[in-house]
C-alpha cells in the first residue's frame, strides 16, 4: 500500500495595530499574504512564524484558526514528471509582534496595508478566496475545497461549527 501524500501548508493574515494587513509579493502569485510550507518535524505554529519571518522580516503571535482547504487540482510539477500532491493549507490570524519589514529569496516587496484595499492587490483567486473568508469570519473556521488548474474553482465551501 502506497501511503498518502499531500503538501501541508500555513497561511498567516497579519494584522497590526492600525488594522492593516501585511503583505508580500511574490514573482509566481504577486501579492499575497505570507505563508509556506510545513517542514518535516515542525509543528504549525512554529512553521507560520518562520514563514512569516523569512518572507517579511516580521515577527508575530498567532491569534485563531481562520480556515481550512484542500486544494484538489491534478497537475505536475515544472519538471513535467512529478505529480503534484494535494494541498492542505491553514489560515490563522496572527498580530504583528515586532521587526522591520524586509524582502527575501521569495518576495520582491512588503508592506502594510489598509484592510479594505487588500482585495485590490490580490490577483491570486486563491489567495483572494482565502482572504474574503477572513474578512467574513465571524467565529466558526471555513473548509473549503478548491482547485487552481486548469481554472481556479471553488468545489466545497462550509462553516465548521461547534
Amino acid at each position: 500500500m502506497l501511503m498518502p501524500t499531500h503538501i501541508v501548508a500555513v497561511g498567516g493574515i497579519v494584522e497590526n495595530e492600525q488594522g492593516e494587513i501585511l503583505l508580500v509579493k511574490t514573482p509566481l502569485r504577486g501579492w499575497e499574504f505570507p505563508g509556506g510550507q510545513v517542514e518535516v518535524g515542525e509543528n504549525l505554529i512554529d512553521a507560520l512564524r518562520r514563514e512569516i519571518l523569512e518572507e517579511s522580516g516580521i515577527d508575530t503571535t498567532v491569534s485563531h484558526m481562520i480556515g481550512v482547504y484542500s486544494n484538489t487540482s491534478s497537475y505536475k510539477w515544472f519538471d513535467g514528471i512529478t505529480d503534484v500532491p494535494t494541498k492542505l493549507i491553514i489560515d490563522f490570524v496572527c498580530k504583528y509582534a515586532g521587526g522591520e519589514l524586509i524582502t527575501s529569496e521569495e518576495t520582491t516587496a512588503t508592506g502594510w496595508v489598509p484592510k479594505d484595499q487588500v482585495l485590490e492587490l490580490i490577483a491570486a483567486p486563491a489567495i483572494r478566496t482565502r482572504f474574503q473568508a477572513y474578512l467574513d469570519y465571524k467565529g466558526q473556521v471555513n473548509y473549503m475545497e478548491y482547485v487552481t488548474k486548469p481554472q481556479f474553482e471553488v468545489k466545497l465551501n462550509q462553516q465548521i461549527s461547534e
